[in-house]
């Protein structure tokens, strides 16, 4: 009888539990492991243990899954075993380009709890069924978090990301801080005498500020701390935050915050203002004429807010970008371009053919 070869693959979506004596993990691979051993008759024997803790079934784009793919292809596994079928994936477009590696180098799938295997039709459409129940909950999921999100915001709370210079986050809430307060007002006051972001970075720099530094919670890493540009610039100046407000930029709505304000209200109009002079005077961005751009002044997106030109600097180099203040979207210019105008030799080409 020749010799089949399993293997097992582990997975868990998040990292709570993972450092206990036996987990999660260790439990799916004991009963898959009982499993394959049940049908030693059939000639299977297992080799390999493929694990992925912490990371979401939403991606394909986890290391052990990519390994056991790998072995896949080179022919060394002709059985994959899994737990449950969501451990595998939660996303019907990947299962299915997962589904089409195994058939294609003759490797089958099997799901322990739910008594199926993919050799069979049955199986397969079982499998796609199930699948299709594991990615409707996963959505449903994602529209709840959405959905709190959205509420918490209307009530004015802070729910998370990058903190802001200017506050300090305690228990989800945000509170002054009062030495970088300063340097935020500082950043409003130099643009109003400079009407210029990149003016405001450079003298930041000069004067050795640095961007707002913070410890990751989970992984206790450092974060921040580096020079200015034109982009951290920008977005303190855009940031409602700093008038004691919360941006929902989904819903294209700014809430009533419960934290306090940094900016007084005139000062916050006033830079608003010189930001939207800037953007509408024609003049403003002669800098950028010696880029022979295709989209400047084109460029919509669905709800008819124009992008415009900015641009960061990174290591010494320029990146320039069509930037649309209202969704937060920064597309980039050289790609964008390049892509607009070989559609537009393609369809030249198209129309010269007879």
């Amino acid at each position: 009888m020749p010799k089949i070869n399993c293997a097992i693959y582990t997975r868990k979506s998040t990292e709570h539990g993972l450092d206990m004596e036996f987990n999660s993990l260790q439990n799916q691979e004991e009963a898959c492991k009982a499993y394959i051993l049940s049908q030693a008759f059939n000639g299977w024997e297992y080799i390999k243990t493929y694990s992925d803790g912490g990371i979401s079934g939403g991606t394909m784009e986890r290391p052990g899954l990519q390994a056991l793919l790998n072995d896949i292809r080179e022919g060394h596994i002709q059985v994959v075993v899994v737990y449950k079928v969501d451990r595998l994936s939660r996303s019907i477009i990947d299962f299915h380009k997962m589904m089409q590696e195994f058939d294609k180098y003759g490797c089958n799938f099997v799901s322990i709890t739910q008594s199926f295997d993919t050799s069979n039709s049955m199986g397969k459409l079982t499998l796609n069924m199930l699948l299709s129940f594991a990615q409707f909950e996963r959505e449903v999921s994602a529209e709840r978090v959405r959905d709190k999100i959205a509420a918490s915001k209307a009530k004015g709370l802070w729910m998370g990301g990058t903190p802001p210079l200017g506050y300090d986050v305690n228990d989800r809430q945000l509170s002054v801080n009062e030495r970088e307060a300063a340097l935020v007002r500082l950043i409003f006051q130099k643009y109003i005498e400079t009407e210029n972001m990149f003016a405001v970075a450079e003298y930041l720099n000069e004067q050795g500020f640095c961007t707002k530094k913070w410890v990751a919670k989970r992984s206790k890493r450092e974060h921040g701390g580096g020079q200015f540009y034109k982009s951290n610039v920008q977005r303190i100046l855009t940031n409602p935050l700093y008038i004691g407000k919360i941006a929902h930029y989904v819903q294209n709505k700014i809430y009533d915050g419960k934290h306090e304000e940094i900016i007084p209200r005139d000062l916050w109009d006033k830079v608003q203002e010189l930001i939207r002079r800037r953007i509408n005077d024609p003049n403003a961005f002669l800098h950028y004429k010696w880029h022979k751009t295709v989209l400047a002044g084109k460029l919509y997106d669905d709800k008819g807010k124009s992008f415009r030109f900015t641009s960061s600097k990174k290591q010494g180099k320029k990146f320039l970008y069509y930037y649309n203040g209202v969704s937060g979207h920064y597309l980039p210019v050289e790609q964008l371009d390049n892509f607009v105008l070989d559609m537009l030799r393609q369809t030249d080409l198209e129309e010269l053919e007879p």
